[in-house]
């Protein structure tokens, strides 16, 4: 990983509002923190490898999003029967190609496997995001232009 490929990191993980992201292979470990208090993340670098550490990109701040819905425990049973099409990677939402551009489905559209549904910009990388599932669009549970994480509920679709 070069000096550019490092700072285009540091740059993803502070505007995802991560508070610690964790890289490790063979030839290196990198750590990444974000505090309340600091401006700039702070980089450790080691070359050898280390002991095994679990990955806390994804699970800890992942934590509070399910937090945020128990409180709404009634509804949860209503959308039992509903299928959840999740983020498969960390980075921006995007509902649509453009922002002139209209969206890329909205609420009561009928979607099927290999529909576009979303993007996601990951390291200036935009990828679309496709239904795997078919049914209608029920509810959009991201706003636009926010931050996701991996395994983040995206949408919910009534396979019906």
């Amino acid at each position: 990983m070069d000096l550019k490929e490092i700072q285009a990191l540091i740059k993803f993980v502070a505007k995802s509002g991560a508070q610690e992201v964790s890289l490790e292979t063979e030839d290196f470990k990198i750590n990444i923190k974000t505090g309340s208090d600091a401006e700039q993340p702070t980089i450790i670098q080691a070359m050898a490898p280390q002991a095994p550490v679990a990955m806390t990109s994804a699970p800890a701040p992942a934590a509070p999003a399910p937090a945020a819905a128990a409180p709404a425990a009634a509804p949860e049973d209503d959308n039992s029967n509903y299928i959840t099409v999740k983020s498969p990677m960390i980075g921006t939402f995007y509902r649509s190609a453009s922002p002139e551009a209209d969206a890329f489905v909205k609420v009561g559209d009928e979607v099927k496997p290999g529909d576009v549904v979303c993007i996601i910009e990951a390291m200036k990388l935009f990828n679309e995001i496709e239904s795997e599932v078919s049914g209608k669009i029920v509810k959009v549970l991201v706003d636009d232009q926010t931050p996701v994480e991996y395994d983040q509920p995206l949408f919910l679709v009534d396979p019906s």
